[in-house]
């Protein structure tokens, strides 16, 4: 499904919020959307490779990275991994890595940057918990919509206007 965030803006005004102007798009997907799933963890993605081996379809995984830029919670083992399990994309506010793997693999991806090194794998992180950052609250549940043009956010799924 092909999502363009300035129509969904004009369609549905009262409903969407839109996320703070900072991530970049290095997924091979332009725009995904899908329900909101939600990690919360601080420079380890245990919860986020654990995620990425669950079924995913029509789904987008939330992470809240505390917007580190000292490790990547996302690389092509776990991206590849999760878009052979359906995900329609991720949302990291923190850094990726692998981004010209990750620019090939059929999985949206936004992030604020790119970083070399991986994360410690501790176990520690919260999931499925409302995250608070750029301006926008993602509660699970709720829905995720991005694209180049930006992300945003609605207490319900929304449909491309026609």
């Amino acid at each position: 499904m092909q999502y363009v965030t300035p129509d969904l803006c004009d369609a549905y005004p009262e409903l969407v919020q839109v996320v703070e102007p900072m991530f970049s798009n290095f997924g091979g997907r332009d725009s995904f959307g899908g329900q909101i799933v939600t990690v919360k963890c601080f420079e380890d993605n245990s919860l986020v490779k654990s995620q990425a081996d669950e079924p995913g379809q029509g789904k987008v995984l939330v992470v809240d990275g505390g917007g580190s830029l000292r490790r990547a919670l996302l690389g092509d083992m776990i991206a590849e991994k999760a878009a052979k399990n359906g995900w329609e994309g991720m949302v990291i506010y923190g850094c990726v890595r692998d981004v010209d793997v990750l620019a090939q693999t059929d999985l949206g991806v936004q992030a604020l940057a790119s970083h070399p090194m991986k994360t410690d794998k501790r176990g520690i992180g919260d999931l499925n918990v409302p995250l608070t950052f750029a301006g926008v609250t993602f509660r699970p549940g709720e829905y995720v919509y991005a694209d180049n043009n930006g992300i945003i956010v609605s207490p319900q799924a929304l449909k491309m206007p026609e």
